[in-house]
């Protein structure tokens, strides 16, 4: 019986050990659980703290938009600089000497340039007729301003292209401390690059009150930068030349000087007086509206005009309405597989406010002029998501 009493004990012994055993391993697993849960979480606030940096955040986001492009930097040419309210700056494989295409991101100090002659000539001014020789259209340059912004029109760059003259142009560029910009042809005209400026006449009730006679400007010449011959092959007249596209000849703005106007166009306090563009108080007013408006709100109906029709960051790749609380001041540029934007942007529902301005390349076969361009597989998509993750990172800021 004694026997039968110890082996019992014994048993339950082992059973009540085995009981606080188990017990005490699922103890230690739950307590590894939330000590893991912990450092994740102290983790991932620690990594939330260590983006000082709004490019730095939306390029580490975790999307396959931004991601696409990180895994092929070199095939891109991505350049970004960003500007906050507080005049913080950031940027990203900036280089003023490696060549890329502005496109029409060239038209921002065209349409400034033209406003700003306007002013030095007493018999006119931006509500003026005025038409270019060989024109049938009479027009204003309020009116040509408006296109360049609202719909990106190529005709209205040329016809304030032939009025500043393209010697008059690099001069003024010049003066404002922009040295490596270069504006030195029209866009899809035929002979983009004659040196001859037309003539231009503006009336008032019928009658000339200025005439500007054609002007002989210097030969285009090459730029001195690095990258500008690109690709391999290009299309010329329906032949495929099989030789790097030479775009030495072409016009050219670094992403650098594209922000420094945008950012000083909107912040024109405390900047030197000899960068700013000399407006008209009424002129400026004008151009603040043109390009932050859609183009359904300047009377560009056609069916092609959606709200962001030439806004990239954030709604490039969207369709829908734009938030009213969203404005989006810029010019954009895309050709031969460049895309770029230059926007100051404003959330008066958060009141934050940045300038961005950022470049892609997106041409995976190497070939120019052949159409062949992934402009809504990758560029704009990247650029939209762009523009969202920085105004995520300042929305962030806020909390």
């Amino acid at each position: 019986m004694q026997a039968l009493f110890f082996v019992t004990f014994f048993k339950i012994s082992t059973l009540l050990d085995k009981i606080v055993s188990c017990r005490n391993i699922y103890l230690s697993l739950l307590m590894k659980k939330i000590c893991l849960l912990l450092f994740l979480i102290c983790l991932s606030c620690a990594k939330q703290k260590t983006y000082n940096d709004p490019i730095e955040f939306a390029l580490a986001a975790d999307t396959d938009k931004i991601q696409n492009v990180m895994q092929n930097l070199e095939a891109h040419e991505v350049q970004i600089m960003v500007t906050d309210s507080e005049e913080n700056t950031f940027s990203f494989q900036l280089n003023a000497f490696d060549y890329f295409y502005p496109a029409s991101s060239v038209k921002f100090p065209i349409a400034l340039l033209a406003l700003e002659r306007i002013n030095r000539i007493s018999s006119i001014d931006s509500e003026t007729l005025f038409q270019i020789e060989g024109d049938s259209i009479k027009t204003t340059i309020r009116k040509e301003v408006q296109k360049i912004f609202a719909v990106s029109d190529n005709d209205a760059y040329n016809r304030l292209f032939e009025f500043l003259r393209k010697d008059t142009i690099d001069v003024q560029l010049q003066r404002k401390a922009y040295y490596l910009a270069r504006i030195s042809h029209r866009l899809s005209t035929s002979n983009p690059a004659s040196t001859t400026s037309k003539a231009v006449t503006f009336t008032k009730n019928d009658s000339v009150v200025f005439h500007q006679e054609r002007t002989q400007n210097r030969n285009i010449a090459p730029l001195d930068l690095k990258k500008v011959h690109k690709g391999k092959g290009f299309y010329q007249n329906d032949s495929l030349i099989s030789t790097p596209m030479d775009f030495s000849k072409k016009n050219y703005i670094p992403l650098q000087t594209l922000h420094d106007l945008m950012f000083r166009f909107h912040h024109p306090e405390n900047q030197r007086l000899e960068t700013l563009f000399n407006l008209s108080k009424e002129d400026r007013d004008f151009v603040m509206k043109v390009m932050s408006k859609t183009p359904k709100q300047q009377g560009f109906t056609d069916s092609e005009y959606y709200d962001s029709y030439v806004k990239f960051f954030m709604f490039g790749d969207r369709k829908e309405s734009m938030p009213k609380h969203i404005k989006i001041y810029n010019k954009v540029g895309y050709a031969y597989g460049y895309l770029t934007d230059c926007a100051h942007i404003v959330d008066t529902k958060n009141d934050i406010s940045f300038t961005i301005t950022a470049t892609i390349h997106v041409n995976k076969n190497q070939i120019f002029n052949d159409d062949t361009y992934e402009y809504d597989e990758i560029g704009i998509p990247f650029l939209a998501e762009l523009g969202r993750q920085v105004h995520q990172f300042y929305l962030n800021k806020k909390q």
